[in-house]
């Protein structure tokens, strides 16, 4: 099993701190978070979740999903929840070269601005690099932009078929704070997990006081 960090430490967060890596609040807000949809089916049951809680959250949208589900994307919107770049087709970072990565989510930029633009005039300008994985350049240039790079505080792991769903589960509510940016995955992938976790995530937060916030 690859290493992963599920409490992102605070050196690393000193180290990269012109990325968000949580967002401190007197509210007692926390970010959920979901990457990789929109997904059929894995989406629509995420967003029900959701609305059983009044909870609100930030999708990172593969701009290629985006392109063949727009009226699931159009959901997540009309739900009043935020959107995020997470490139066109899922590119690692570290693994591609700068001006090709920069392309690729300048590509997801525009499928996800001409879907919101037909519902409303909110344009997303939040970014999260695949993998955690992005190089300085890329970030500068994405920065540049008016891009803000969210990291996360918390990774509740549900990518992970090694771990057991109670793993999952205890990665979240063993570290959730105020302003942490937990990440999950409307994927096809990390349904398994999510399934389980996330109603039993967000009873833990209703139950401890916590309110669910889109990032802005």
């Amino acid at each position: 099993m690859k290493f992963y960090w599920i409490k992102t430490s605070a050196l690393l967060k000193k180290m990269f701190s012109n990325y968000v890596w949580d967002i401190p609040n007197n509210e007692n807000s926390v970010y959920l978070t979901f990457d990789d949809g929109p997904t059929p089916e894995i989406t629509q049951w995420t967003l029900l979740q959701l609305k059983k809680y009044n909870a609100k959250a930030t999708f990172f949208c593969i701009g290629n999903n985006v392109e063949k589900h727009p009226e699931l994307f159009n959901t997540i919107i009309q739900e009043d929840h935020a959107i995020g770049n997470h490139t066109y087709n899922h590119l690692n970072g570290w693994k591609t070269e700068t001006e090709t990565y920069i392309k690729n989510a300048k590509q997801c930029e525009i499928r996800i601005s001409n879907q919101q633009s037909e519902i409303n005039n909110r344009k997303s300008k939040l970014f999260r690099p695949p993998y955690g994985k992005i190089k300085s350049k890329q970030a500068k240039k994405l920065m540049e932009l008016g891009y803000k790079i969210i990291m996360w505080d918390v990774l509740s792991a549900d990518f992970d078929s090694s771990i057991t769903r109670e793993k999952c589960l205890n990665n979240v509510i063993s570290n959730v704070q105020s302003g942490s940016i937990i990440v999950f995955h409307d994927s096809v992938k990390g349904f398994k997990n999510l399934e389980y976790v996330l109603p039993k995530t967000l009873e833990f937060l209703k139950q401890n006081g916590y309110k669910c916030e889109a990032i802005l």
